[in-house]
């Protein structure tokens, strides 16, 4: 068996059976930008197959070097990528800023930061992998646009309808350009450094030459407007760079803005973060030390079981802790089925995380209910949760050697779980006007009061789901 084939059973022994067939085939018959930059949410999509399941299998083979994980900070207007990471430590800046739309956002790991999959020279090598060698079309196939944008085959194609003109302008090359400006907005784009340079044409058309001058040295900065007449116009470009350039001249048109609206859903950093495969795979090694990165909207679920001390004196120690570890076990496999993934255990309760108000509201009615199945089979109906939602902005964060959550979001979800009554869920505002539907649909009508809270100093809105 060739090593290809040995790693795609390895591969089976720990994932989906259909992903893993899937993956093969491309890997034996798919052009090689599909392999490049893959978009798990979308492939999943396209096959039919849960998320979830996809993006485990890609997990696994990134464990088996058979894929390559990359986080990429994606400019949200154009959907260009700033920065390319292999890891979530290389991450260390406040503030990305887009040279194309002239534009800047914070860091957050909510609709900033994608996570992609790109096939290993191991099992294929692909023209990606040698960026140098790819047209330019390709180049920004592959390089410059993350997953997030739908790009079609005949990409070159739609290329030539916005580009007035582009050049491969290898390291240390010059290269002047004879143009004709048309009235307008152009935009002088290198995808290799991130170099722009944008040009305001309006006024009387001249017949006299326009000139302008663009060096390339990867030094970021500002990027300013030039104005111009329509008419004639000398570009002199200087790459004085260690590798090539491929500057362009882009056409603020409606082909453009088309183009640029052509979106995909993506497997954000936020999700990945609170998927229970990656927790598992990648528990110790995600965040730097004292490296915190934003995430504007994440979902806290505390859990705890009510009297397990009793419990321990009532039925002895070894029948109460095959008891807790079957309580642990069933709620890990609720919360994953619910796109969720425990951060971590304290003696008897769970905190998890989930990508949405909804996923931890599923998630919890069915942990009640699954205590009550287990009570009534172990026949100890003491096995009652207390739980608590709260959704927010926070901090992901390396604490104890495992990546963790920081900020007020996680001390209101755990305050707010003290609060709730045996087999009681207790949520905030925030999190039933995010899943109105959800209970509506459950025929749950959650009781709303007024609750004072440890550290906070207003009250707060808090809703039980008994």
């Amino acid at each position: 068996m060739s090593e290809t084939g040995t790693l795609f059973a390895a591969l089976r022994q720990s994932s989906d059976e259909a992903v893993v067939d899937m993956l093969e085939r491309m890997v034996r018959d798919a052009p090689d930008h599909a392999l490049n930059k893959m978009n798990a949410l979308d492939l999943a999509g396209t096959a039919g197959i849960d998320e979830d399941r996809v993006i485990a299998a890609l997990l696994n083979a990134v464990g088996l070097g058979m894929f390559e994980m990359t986080w990429n900070v994606m400019c949200p207007s154009c959907a260009g990528v700033l920065s390319a990471n292999k890891s979530l430590k290389t991450l260390d800046r406040a503030h990305y800023h887009c040279a194309f739309c002239a534009a800047g956002y914070e860091t957050t790991l909510d609709n900033l930061v994608e996570v992609t999959f790109t096939v290993s020279p191991r099992v294929r090598k692909i023209a990606a992998h040698n960026p140098d060698e790819l047209s330019a079309a390709e180049y920004y196939r592959q390089i410059f646009w993350s997953s997030a944008i739908d790009l079609p085959d005949d990409l070159e194609k739609l290329l030539d309808e916005v580009t007035l003109e582009i050049v491969d302008l290898p390291a240390g090359e010059r290269a002047i350009l004879s143009l004709q400006v048309p009235q307008g907005t152009l935009i002088m784009f290198d995808p290799v450094t991130h170099a722009a340079q944008f040009l305001e044409v309006s006024g009387e058309e001249t017949s006299e030459r326009q000139n302008l001058s663009v060096i390339f040295n990867r030094v970021q900065v500002p990027v300013d407007t030039v104005t111009l007449r329509p008419g004639p116009l000398r570009l002199a470009l200087d790459n004085r760079t260690d590798g090539r350039a491929l500057p362009a001249v882009w056409v603020a048109n409606p082909a453009l803005d088309d183009l640029l609206k052509r979106r995909k859903s993506v497997l954000t950093a936020t999700r990945l973060l609170t998927n229970q495969t990656f927790r598992d795979i990648y528990r110790t090694d995600t965040l730097a030390i004292g490296q915190r990165l934003k995430i504007l909207s994440l979902t806290f679920l505390f859990s705890d079981l009510k009297d397990s001390t009793e419990l321990y004196e009532r039925v002895g120690d070894l029948t109460a802790f095959d008891l807790v570890n079957e309580h642990f076990r069933l709620l890990q496999e609720i919360i994953a089925s619910e796109r969720g993934a425990i951060v971590k255990t304290i003696g008897d309760a769970v905190m998890a995380t989930f990508e949405t108000p909804d996923r931890a509201i599923a998630a919890a009615i069915r942990m009640r209910e699954a205590m009550s199945d287990l009570g009534a089979e172990r026949q100890h109906q003491s096995l009652r949760l207390k739980m608590g939602i709260h959704e927010g902005s926070c901090l992901a964060v390396t604490l104890n050697g495992q990546q963790d959550y920081f900020g007020q979001t996680v001390n209101i979800a755990s305050r707010v779980q003290g609060l709730a009554a045996s087999r009681s869920i207790v949520v905030t505002e925030s999190v039933v006007a995010h899943a109105r539907a959800l209970l509506e649909t459950s025929g749950l009508k959650p009781t709303p009061r007024r609750v004072a809270l440890s550290g906070i100093a207003d009250k707060v809105s808090v809703y039980e789901i008994s």
